[in-house]
């Protein structure tokens, strides 16, 4: 599969689609509390995204060699690196939890995640999430024509790694459009000047996953789909969908209750 390029019209379409996957964090953020479920979690944004007129990626989707995933979102708790499945367990005080929604509406898919702080969590896991965050924006600030995927992975390992974290290699950011899953692969590492250069017209999820401990992951349990640190260690994962322009780039996933980019970004 080739990378496409999107004309105004479609980008439009992925404007709006990526809008409401970041309306359904808006929505659920309140709810996020010690005591409730992943279960209860995954119903409420199935309410949110019916009120809207969109439908889940997930719910369903069978990429080959996968079980059909389970749910209308992915909530990844603590050690759990991504593809969390919710489940009954209640969040505790202390938990960082990883919420990741996909949306389709009018055939365009809008792909991005959140993290959660559940009350009061240590200053380790503060950290982790806080600059899991700030790698994310320093990938996202990479994005203009002319660079290329491996100068956003390695501004992102650069930063994770100075920082004594390290950078999950299993899983990456992707193209995204019609299609919930197109080209290209976009790594979390890399080396500078590598593999596709930008045009505008692309969009992209930029995802890292962040490890406190080791980069290494492995299957949890015979779901097929959960994703666990292989020390234990806490992972955290934020996401954004962007749209390289003429002149740079734009984040498709923003709405009035995103968390505003960092001041470097800003500056």
């Amino acid at each position: 599969m080739s990378i496409t390029y999107k004309d105004a019209s479609e980008i439009e379409g992925m404007r709006v689609a990526g809008k409401l996957a970041s309306e359904v964090l808006d929505d659920l953020t309140p709810h996020i509390q010690p005591g409730i479920t992943t279960r209860e979690i995954d119903r409420l944004a199935a309410e949110c995204m019916q009120q809207q007129g969109s439908i889940s990626a997930t719910l369903g989707y069978q990429p080959s060699g996968y079980p059909p995933y389970p749910a209308s979102l992915c909530t990844s708790v603590n050690h759990v690196v991504c593809h969390g499945i919710p489940n009954d367990k209640p969040l505790k005080k202390g938990d960082i939890v990883n919420v990741d929604v996909t949306v389709i509406k009018d055939g365009w898919y809008g792909d991005t995640s959140r993290m959660f702080m559940v009350g009061d969590v240590s200053i380790a896991a503060r950290r982790l999430v806080a600059l899991t965050f700030d790698a994310m924006w320093h990938g996202i600030m990479r994005v203009k024509p002319g660079i290329h995927l491996g100068d956003i992975g390695f501004a992102i390992q650069q930063f994770s790694e100075k920082n004594g974290f390290s950078v999950v290699r299993e899983f990456c950011g992707h193209g995204i459009g019609r299609n919930f899953h197109e080209e290209p692969q976009v790594l979390h590492y890399g080396k500078p000047g590598t593999l596709d250069q930008l045009k505008p017209g692309m969009t992209f999820t930029i995802e890292p996953m962040i490890n406190a401990g080791r980069k290494d992951v492995k299957e949890f349990g015979s779901d097929g789909w959960t994703i666990v640190t292989k020390d234990h260690s806490l992972s955290a994962q934020w996401e954004h969908t962007v749209l390289v322009t003429e002149t740079g780039y734009e984040v498709l996933t923003l709405s009035a209750g995103s968390p505003p980019p960092p001041p470097f970004v800003t500056a």
